[in-house]
């Protein structure tokens, strides 16, 4: 557990460092500043920012672990409307102390229109990625404090992207952005993909993307012809489009993807919901182990329960092990039920949480991909398991099982004990 000791502490200094209660002797004026303050720090460090007068730390690479990098530390940040609200600028740097690199990115980007929040952006980025990841071009717009998966993951390439943004609000409730990139991969691990009786380990990729969000139900409020989201509705949509073009700007693999994400909350009172997210994927064409899909693994291979204790992550399969799976084709469920939380003293209300996950995924041509051993989902993956949290600090713990047809001879690898970690700014 000392190698997430980096990160446990520098989420409780930043959560807990600006919680300190006014002085009695402070007066009324000093009291309602300090908290005009308090309020606007935290709305910058929830969209994850640490602000100063013209550039705002981005706080995503302060401090972060995975299994091929180790510790990876650097700084990052952007320019704000004091320094322009028409330009902006942005860059990070970071060091990964196991394979002993740096990463970097630089960009910038200037506002075509305000009341539509359009922006022209641009960058150049150095850095890695998880295999069989597929992130939505939206997401970028909204920030995740603590990223548990990344703790486990093992498995990245390497990767230099020229890029070409397209920020727009189409409406109130649909987001959009759209991309085109010029990609060069390379994996981190032994892996050959055959494309027309010829083995590649290295990959030239051209694609455009477009990424929409639809959230019919949020509510909005227009202030200085500027549109801010004040109620966060259910359900939510998400959709990309990918497309991968050959023999342009010299790529050399042309394929397809569409993703697609549904999430929707079922509200009982303020305190009591469940949530349910459908999260599915289509690759078609010469798709490379990189641009597939894993399913959202979140538990790696030692022999005991207590060895695999780590932490819980928010919407992966706890039970699944790295690498375990890849597809083309898959789709996930996950249910959430949220109980209303324990109200035993003023301070300590843990909240009890039920959650069902299941999977199911294909897989075409695998002979194509070489130096790696992996299973497909055909046939469904089934896992149910309890959180308890807010036991301390925001810590908590969670249990996971896995049965069905993926239920593993050994008894105890179908189970994963993990702690959690939850905290709303």
């Amino acid at each position: 557990m000392q190698k997430y000791g980096f990160i446990i502490f520098f989420i409780f200094y930043v959560t807990f460092a600006q919680s300190q209660t006014p002085s009695p002797t402070e007066d009324s004026t000093t009291v309602s500043r300090d908290s005009i303050k308090k309020t606007y720090f935290l709305k910058q460090l929830g969209n994850g920012y640490f602000p100063s007068k013209y550039i705002n730390l981005d706080l995503r690479y302060l401090v972060k672990y995975n299994q091929y990098e180790g510790l990876r530390t650097g700084l990052g940040g952007s320019t704000n409307e004091l320094f322009s609200d028409r330009y902006r600028l942005n860059s990070y740097v970071v060091y990964g102390f196991r394979d002993d690199r740096f990463k970097y990115s630089f960009g910038g980007g200037f506002r075509i229109a305000e009341k539509t929040n359009t922006w022209l952006n641009v960058s150049y980025t150095n850095d890695l990625e998880e295999t069989g990841s597929s992130a939505f071009l939206t997401d970028k717009r909204f920030f995740q404090f603590f990223e548990p998966r990344l703790l486990n993951i093992d498995l990245f390439h390497k990767h230099i992207t020229t890029a070409i943004t397209l920020e727009h609000q189409l409406s109130n409730y649909l987001l959009s952005e759209t991309e085109f990139a010029v990609r060069n991969i390379n994996t981190t691990y032994s892996y050959n993909y055959i494309h027309h009786g010829k083995s590649y380990n290295e990959f030239h990729l051209t694609t455009a993307k477009i990424g929409l969000q639809w959230s019919p139900f949020s509510e909005f409020t227009t202030k200085n012809d500027v549109v801010k989201e004040t109620k966060n509705g259910y359900p939510k949509l998400t959709l990309q489009y990918t497309k991968a073009f050959n023999n342009v700007l010299g790529s050399n693999l042309s394929f397809t993807k569409l993703d697609f994400r549904f999430v929707h909350r079922f509200q009982y009172n303020p305190e009591s919901y469940t949530e349910a997210t459908i999260v599915s994927g289509l690759a078609n064409g010469d798709t490379p182990l990189t641009h597939l899909y894993h399913a959202y693994p979140n538990n790696i291979t030692k022999e005991t329960i207590m060895q695999r204790f780590s932490v819980a992550g928010i919407n992966s399969f706890e039970t699944m092990y790295f690498n375990e799976f890849f597809s083309d084709k898959f789709s996930t469920l996950q249910i959430k039920h949220y109980f209303k939380p324990f109200n035993i003293t003023n301070r300590f209300k843990p909240q009890l949480v039920l959650i069902t996950r299941y999977a199911v995924g294909q897989m075409s041509n695998i002979e194509r991909h070489e130096n790696v051993t992996f299973g497909t989902l055909d046939k469904g993956y089934t896992e149910s398991g309890l959180e308890i949290n807010k036991l301390f600090f925001g810590f908590g713990l969670s249990f996971a099982y896995r049965y069905g047809a993926y239920h593993l001879p050994k008894q105890t690898d179908n189970m994963a004990l993990k702690f959690t970690f939850n905290v709303s700014l």
